[in-house]
């Protein structure tokens, strides 16, 4: 008798031992969950969310240090993703660039109840209304809406060039350097590039570079501008002023790549028609400090526009219900271009930060908008190891590019990020 006793007297314990342990392990879960529900700290501030990854890791038994697994309903971050009831959440602090941003919130419930209709047609009022939106905070007479920065500033120099004209430009401006030979191909023009110092344009040299009227020569069909400059810097009102002047008084069509012209507008604390008036056409990117997730704007007056839009059907440029995309659009013109101080103020900060480890050189002056660039005086073994190193960690960075870093702060990187992200940067340079 006593023998049918013995499993449950050798059970018991060991049932008891096992209930005991999940309840535990339970208890300790869902105190983290708790935590991460009440605390919005625990997902802005690396430093805190690397510490709470790996105690739930551990917990858990998750292999991945920046991945959380819970069974939750709600989402506990804007960049959480849920999938089958469960959150994944993954975040980096991410220094790239700003074209990285994240859509925010209101973006997304904005898009998600967008009224569309067919672009092509013109009757998606979404788009309309972002086009008729850009139009009037950029000064101009109409606006396109585009898929990206590169199409805005080609359908410009195909509306005012002719094949075998020639453009003034900066030898280090986005539309020479990063738009893969387009004006080549696109619009059968010459780039005719002149190295400004530090970028600032000056009007002397370009009125040198002007064609005189030769039967040997081309002619210089259009001027090319950038501010904010792609190094960082701001150039003032006054010499956009002399450079507009200058090509007008010879008949030359002005396009002012305004990729980040907002940032340039709050670093010179001025409206952005302020810039906008000087030019005959302006491209502005949504998708960087604005943070939509796709697309950008050319302005201009309704003859020039229309063409453009012509041209963009020509490149595949037209879209359909992209009002879902123009929702978003909208969000970063009315509400976006009001909070770059805070970004440009941040990049200021981290400069301060980084100027203070030994070995770095930054030039704070031309820290103006929100990036800056600065030299590390290592070996360059160490300095190609930099990005992997901080990605371990939790922070993207692209490579020294040119013997220089780039840093860019955004929506997305908060002061405390700056702080981890230099504290991290710090240690592996020593």
């Amino acid at each position: 008798m006593n023998f049918i006793f013995l499993p449950v007297i050798i059970l018991y314990p060991i049932g008891t031992y096992l209930i005991c342990v999940l309840l535990k392990n339970q208890y300790i879960r869902n105190n983290m969950i708790q935590e991460l529900k009440e605390s919005k700290e625990t997902v802005e501030h690396a430093d805190r969310l690397v510490k709470l990854s790996k105690a739930i890791g551990k917990k858990l038994k998750l292999s991945d240090d920046n991945i959380f697994e819970l069974e939750l309903a709600t989402t506990l971050h804007d960049n959480s993703r849920i999938r089958k009831g469960r959150v994944i959440y993954m975040r980096y602090i991410d220094l790239r660039s700003d074209t990285v941003t994240q859509p925010t919130k209101s973006m997304r419930e904005a898009m998600y109840i967008a009224e569309v209709g067919d672009d092509v047609y013109q009757d998606d009022p979404t788009v309309n209304e972002l086009e008729a939106l850009a139009a009037k905070m950029l000064g101009k007479g109409a606006a396109l809406f585009v898929p990206s920065g590169t199409m805005s500033n080609q359908l410009a120099l195909m509306c005012f060039t002719n094949r075998g004209e020639e453009i003034i430009v900066s030898a280090d401006c986005h539309i020479f350097a990063h738009e893969v030979g387009a004006a080549a191909v696109l619009s059968g023009a010459n780039l005719r590039q002149l190295s400004f110092e530090k970028g600032i344009y000056d009007a002397k040299m370009i009125e040198k570079a002007i064609r005189p009227d030769d039967i040997h020569e081309p002619r210089t069909a259009l001027i090319c501008m950038e501010n904010a400059l792609a190094n960082g810097n701001v150039f003032s009102i006054e010499i956009m002023e002399e450079v507009y002047a200058l090509a007008h008084k010879n008949g030359i069509a002005v396009h002012l790549d305004g990729a980040r012209v907002f940032n340039a507008a709050t670093a010179l604390n001025v409206d952005v028609k302020e810039l906008t008036k000087n030019c005959d056409t302006v491209s502005c990117c949504l998708s960087k400090g604005l943070c939509a997730p796709v697309g950008s704007v050319l302005a201009g007056d309704t003859k020039v526009i229309a063409k453009a839009r012509k041209y963009r059907k020509m490149l595949g440029g037209g879209m359909r219900q992209s009002g879902i995309l123009a929702a978003a659009g909208i969000i970063s013109l009315k509400d976006m271009t009001k909070r770059l101080k805070e970004d440009h103020d941040n990049a200021k900060y981290m400069a301060k930060k980084l100027i203070e480890l030994e070995g770095i050189e930054v030039d704070l002056d031309s820290v103006c908008i929100n990036m800056v660039f600065f030299k590390l005086n290592r070996p360059e073994e160490l300095l190609d190891s930099l990005p992997e190193k901080m990605l371990e960690n939790g922070i993207k960075i692209n490579g020294c590019e040119l013997g220089e870093f780039r840093f860019v702060t955004s929506n997305d990187v908060s002061r405390d990020d700056i702080d981890y992200a230099i504290s991290t940067f710090s240690k592996f340079i020593v």
